[in-house]
Order: C-alpha cells, then sequence, then structure tokens
C-alpha cells in the first residue's frame, strides 16, 4: 500500500528523474504495456498470471476508462511502464516492468505525483516488494485496509 503523500524518490532515482532520459506518456499504450508485463520474465518466478483472456478484459476494461497505463519511453522504444485500475480514489496497481534502469521507478513516480494532484488516496501495490517498499509502499492490516477501501472507493467495494 503507497498513500501518494509518503512517496519516496531517493537521491538517485531523483537524479534519474531531473536528467528525463524518457519520455512518459499516459493511456498512449495501454496494451504494450499489458503485454510487456506478461512477457517480462521476473526474477524468482515462473512464467505469468497474465493470461491472453485477462489481457482482453484489461484491454476492455482501459477503453471504458476504468484502467490506466503509464509509459516510460526511450529514443521512441517502449522501455518501462505499469497498469492498473482506478475506483474511487484508490489506483489498484496490477504489474509493471522495465527493459532499462529505472523505467518502471520513473513511470511510477509520474503515476504517484499524477494520482496526488487528482486527489487520489491510495494506491494498491498488491505485493510486497523491495523495489515498492524503497518508493515507500508500506504493509497495512488487513482491516485497515478494507476500510480504506470502503470509504475512498465510494461503496464499490
Amino acid at each position: 500500500m503507497l498513500f501518494p503523500e509518503r512517496l519516496h524518490v531517493s537521491r538517485s532515482l531523483r537524479k534519474r528523474l531531473r536528467q528525463a532520459c524518457y519520455t512518459v506518456t499516459f493511456n498512449h499504450a495501454f496494451d504494450q504495456v499489458v503485454q510487456a508485463c506478461a512477457e517480462t520474465p521476473r526474477h524468482g518466478q515462473h512464467g505469468t498470471w497474465i493470461t491472453p483472456a485477462m489481457q482482453v478484459a484489461y484491454n476492455r476494461l482501459h477503453h471504458l476508462g476504468h484502467a490506466h497505463s503509464v509509459e516510460c519511453w526511450a529514443d521512441g522504444t517502449l522501455v518501462g511502464g505499469l497498469y492498473g485500475l482506478a475506483i474511487g480514489r484508490v489506483f489498484f496497481g496490477e504489474s509493471m516492468f522495465a527493459h532499462a534502469s529505472d523505467a518502471s521507478k520513473v513511470a511510477f513516480v509520474h503515476l504517484v505525483e499524477r494520482l496526488r494532484r487528482e486527489g487520489y488516496r491510495l494506491i494498491d501495490c498488491q505485493v510486497e516488494t523491495d523495489h515498492l517498499r524503497s518508493l515507500g509502499a508500506e504493509p497495512i492490516p488487513r482491516r485497515s485496509f478494507v476500510q480504506l477501501l470502503e470509504r475512498e472507493c465510494g461503496g464499490a467495494t
């Protein structure tokens, strides 16, 4: 779980952001991001949970305005990104990938900054990882999580 106001940007990531080595877009290549997330190997995992049927479903949700992506580009090539669902004032992160150094972190920082400006209260990171903890994500008790969802999803839970 990440509360947008608690985003932590390390000194090295702040430097990477200032270098502006990536062009960041929102909802420009949703299907490509989902595909890259499905195809990018992950340390300690075999295969993917993002099946073709799930890709179709997420693309439908995107066309309905519920699923969103953030893309990082280098010289016109998609090198990182993430996607997830927006419900109420909560963003549910589904997956992220990076094919270049810090590309998923840059996408995440841009996402958090945008969500903060738009009044989002919570980002559900789903899986606790060192990568997400380094950005300020923290575990919370399930009971607290459910209470936050009831309040911030506008009854959509």
